[in-house]
């Protein structure tokens, strides 16, 4: 019988979003810059003080081991 839980495709893992540093409002994903060498830069920006973030995307399949 299948296993009716297995892995999920890696487009449908949530992706965290970080605390801003400056006012500690929740930051919003605002793009997703893809890379051809290394992991894509998802850029984030706080809603309340417009602080932007970037941050290098973890591979799902190597941090969910």
């Amino acid at each position: 019988m299948p296993e009716a839980y297995g892995r999920l495709e890696p487009s449908l893992i949530p992706i965290l979003r970080p605390p801003c540093p400056t006012c500690q409002g929740r930051m919003m994903l605002t793009c997703i810059e893809p890379s051809c060498n290394g992991p894509d830069l998802r850029i984030f920006e706080c809603s309340k003080c417009g602080h932007v973030y970037k941050a290098p995307a973890e591979d799902p399949l190597k941090s969910a081991r």
